[in-house]
């Protein structure tokens, strides 16, 4: 149950809806840390870019050694995510 409230998929319009089928398309579903952004579809929006461009821009890492620092971050944070 989350404490911040959210706009479930199956309630989204507009926008967010835009934003909700984008990450089903790209993920299979919609994770709880972008429901947690759905009151301001813009900042959803701007997370989103930023997301997609550390995560599959050209870098100097590759996408798996990206992977891997995000999943050491999260754990050192004791982040689900």
């Amino acid at each position: 149950m989350a404490w911040i409230k959210i706009i479930e998929p199956k309630d989204a319009t507009g926008e967010l809806k835009k934003e909700y089928s984008a990450a089903v398309k790209r993920a299979g579903k919609v994770f709880n840390i972008l429901q947690i952004q759905s009151l301001n579809p813009k900042t959803l929006r701007a997370s989103m870019r930023l997301y997609l461009a550390t995560m599959h821009a050209p870098s100097g890492l590759s996408r798996a050694e990206r992977e891997l620092l995000a999943v050491v971050v999260s754990r050192a944070n004791n982040c689900f995510y």
